[in-house]
This record gives C-alpha cells, structure tokens and sequence, in this order.
C-alpha cells in the first residue's frame, strides 16, 4: 500500500498514533513542492490534511493535490467544529472530513465507509 500524505509537517502526535496503530505508512510534508517531492513511484495512497491550525495552508495544499495532471484521490480534512462553515464553498477539495482530535476507531470508520467515502489505498 502507498503511504500516505499527511500535513502539516509536523503532524499532530495523536494523529501519528493513531496511523502507528493501523500500521498505515505515512510522510509528511509542509507543501505541495515537497509533496511532489517525496510522491513515490505509485503515487500516494491518499492525504490527510490537518486544517485546525492552518486551514488556508491544508486547503491550498487540497487544491494543488486536486489539480495536479494525476490528481490525489481520498483527501480526508481534520477540522475543529468551529470550522465546519469553512467547508461548504471547498467540497470539491476533499473526499471527507473528520473532526478533531482524530482517533484511530475515527480513521478506520471513515477507511470503511460504505457509501464511498474516504478510503486508504484506493488511489
């Protein structure tokens, strides 16, 4: 399975955790140049873009995964609550979103999702 993208650099311990725990492999990177970067041969197997902290930086960077030639598929956004109306003009940016803190039981229900939503891998 490719690794996945995460932002910012460095990302949140308790989201490193909770990766650590599924035994996803990971990169994290402060930018859509060190992105491109450090994209294996395969491509990355999805994002996950803390925005509590930074929201225009993770949004800038969903918008460049996005509009690449090979675009970058499960884009999942952490946010706080507070945040949930930054949402509504930036659907097209990301597959999900999860509120923050994230756990590990939190990724692997939005990994699993039935009706499509954002899924480790599926690239």
């Amino acid at each position: 399975m490719a690794p996945i993208l995460l932002f910012p650099d460095p990302p949140p311990p308790e989201l490193i955790q909770s990766l650590d725990m599924a035994g996803y492999a990971w990169k994290a990177v402060a930018n859509a140049v060190a992105a491109e970067e450090f994209e294996i041969h395969d491509g990355w197997g999805g994002a996950i873009l803390v925005a509590d902290q930074d929201p225009d930086a993770a949004f800038s960077l969903a918008r460049a995964l996005k509009k690449r030639s090979e675009p970058i598929q499960n884009i999942l956004i952490l946010i706080n609550g507070g945040q949930l109306n930054q949402l509504e003009l930036r659907d097209d940016l990301y597959d999900d979103f999860c509120l923050t803190p994230v756990s590990y039981t939190h990724l692997r229900a939005h990994e699993t999702r039935e009706d499509g939503g954002w899924r480790v891998g599926r690239g």
